[in-house]
């Protein structure tokens, strides 16, 4: 097999017309010519991080649409499964993505639960941390997201460390605002990524420290526009990497979306190109190739290094994509789920006034980052959403024990009537509920009750629902079915008052509690700074 084109070659910095030359799986011969097509020959494209259930698809079905994406590879963290599932979860996606020819690269998720302040379906110890270090498939311990374990200490957190030092695997950071002799700490315990940079003086430290910078471009949290002058700066220090992305936005681009938009910009398209080719392949030392003889034939043919629209994808010698049609077929997945939670009624929902002051959640559109403030209610003998004020209600329902919800207030969703749930929420993905009152807050939470997993709207009785059967997070339906009844569960939340440009990612984030300043766990609310509950009512 020959293919030709104008070759990118990442390693002499030029682009020449050329000639591949394909046997078997690899890549036998790269030549020269005096002429070729018009096209592009790149290395596949390789996303540094990402959790797969956050496009609500299994691996299977993320990779038909991801392969149209001139995606080949990504570095998979199923801390998500893991968490409602241990390791059986961990084992599900790797089964799972052995159906289809994208290259999963999984990790060993290392906080499972992130913390002992929430309900979570599994535990992930240090012996499974072995057990699953162990595994060909696993490349390196997930992100370290209990930072002050590191940084102070916690026997357990350094044990999972050690294994993966000792097993020579790399170890992924999630660091957001650490400095000075903090951060110095958990880089020395050998962590050697991190991608919660959110501007530039942060991300300078850290690469001054010698750790790889990945930035962040997803449906929440979107770094790019912040960090992107690292490309310029510390070309071999950084990769590119989506995170979280919800299947509307796979459908719209992937990483190559981002390599183009860089490109037209004016950035460098060898260190462009080679932050989501040849940094992530070095760094975890990934069995991807890079356009070079005897390595495996990973590459994507597309039109224009600035529009970066794929017409062929091919993996492993394999060609898998080809104007607009994916080249493989996926059967689907076997079901996994853990759900034990009863519904609820409004009287669960009741939060007598004891006190003048509350603390509310404020959260900001595409931040995970919220803040704390303090609200006087009105003078009613309960205290309920005031919409007006857009303080709305929030819920969390522990999902794996049947026990009462947990209620708090949050400003920042703007809805005017209504309420919207999910079982994706962050980290432990417990039932989650935002709304303007209680009682489409209980139609919502127990719609998510009767699916046994998925997401909710609920409007004057009226509720439209999206089911996601395994593990409440993900469907094996093709990404653009889920993406269309995605969208279309967006925009009747907008249509309520919304103004969040992703509601439902926004409200997944918000029982997410290593992430600061103050979150809503099935136990309560949760100060990120403090590390510890605090109560709803201010002076309690």
């Amino acid at each position: 097999m020959k293919i030709e084109g104008q070759i990118v070659d990442i390693h002499h910095r030029r682009i020449y017309p050329g000639q591949l030359v394909i046997k078997d799986h690899l890549i036998k011969e790269v030549k020269e010519v005096k002429k070729a097509p018009v096209h592009y020959i790149l290395p596949g494209l390789i996303d540094s991080h990402i959790h797969i259930e956050s496009s609500m698809t299994t691996p299977g079905s993320f990779a038909s649409a991801a392969v149209s994406r001139g995606t080949t590879g990504v570095v998979s963290d199923p801390h998500e499964i893991a968490n409602v599932l241990g390791i059986e979860g961990v084992k599900f996606m790797i089964r799972d993505s052995k159906k289809v020819p994208l290259k999963f690269w999984f990790g060993a998720p290392s906080c499972v639960p992130a913390t002992s302040f929430e309900s979570s379906g599994a535990v992930i110890d240090a012996e499974d941390i072995e057990e699953l270090m162990i595994l060909p498939d696993i490349k390196y311990l997930a992100e370290m997201m209990n930072f002050p374990g590191v940084i102070f200490n916690d026997t357990e957190v350094h044990r999972k460390i050690d294994i993966a030092k000792k097993l020579g695997k790399k170890i992924d950071g999630h660091a957001p605002g650490v400095t000075g002799d903090n951060l110095r700490k958990y880089i020395s315990s050998g962590i050697t990524t991190d991608h919660e940079c959110s501007n530039i003086t942060e991300a300078r430290e850290k690469i001054n420290l010698g750790m790889k910078v990945l930035i962040r471009e997803g449906s929440a949290a979107r770094n790019l526009a912040a960090l992107k002058e690292l490309i310029k700066t510390d070309p071999g220090m950084v990769m590119l990497c989506s995170d979280d992305l919800h299947p509307e936005m796979l459908l719209k681009g992937h990483i190559n979306k981002l390599v183009a938009q860089l490109i037209s910009e004016g950035f460098d398209v060898f260190d462009v190109i080679r932050s989501c080719t040849l940094n992530p392949v070095e760094h975890y030392g990934l069995e991807a190739g890079l356009l070079q003889p005897g390595q495996p034939a990973d590459l994507i043919i597309a039109d224009d290094l600035t529009k970066m629209n794929v017409i062929q994808t091919w993996i492993d010698g394999r060609k898998v994509f080809e104007n607009g049609k994916v080249l493989f077929d996926y059967n689907g997945s076997e079901p996994l789920n853990k759900f034990n939670s009863s519904a609820i009624s409004i009287k669960n929902l009741e939060i007598p006034k004891l006190f003048r002051k509350l603390r509310v959640i404020e959260a900001f559109d595409g931040e995970l980052i919220t803040k704390g403030i303090e609200w006087i209610p009105g003078d009613n003998c309960f205290v309920y959403s005031d919409i007006k004020s857009d303080i709305l209600k929030i819920v969390v329902k522990d999902r794996y024990n049947d026990t009462p919800p947990v209620c708090g207030f949050i400003r920042g969703f703007g809805l005017k009537e209504g309420a919207f749930a999910s079982s994706v929420a962050h980290d432990s993905h417990n039932i989650i509920c935002v709304g303007a009152n209680d009682r489409d807050i209980v139609s919502a939470t127990n719609e998510i009750v009767r699916i046994r997993g998925g997401l909710a709207v609920s409007h004057e009785g009226k509720i439209s629902s999206l089911q996601l059967p395994v593990a409440g997070l993900m469907s094996d339906k093709p990404v653009s079915e889920i993406a269309l009844r995605y969208e279309s569960l967006s925009d009747l939340v907008k249509s309520l008052g919304s103004k969040l440009s992703a509601p439902f990612m926004t409200l997944s984030f918000m029982a997410l509690l290593v992430i600061p300043e103050l979150k809503l766990s099935d136990r309560g609310l949760f100060d990120g700074k403090e590390f510890k509950h605090v109560s709803l009512f201010v002076g309690q």
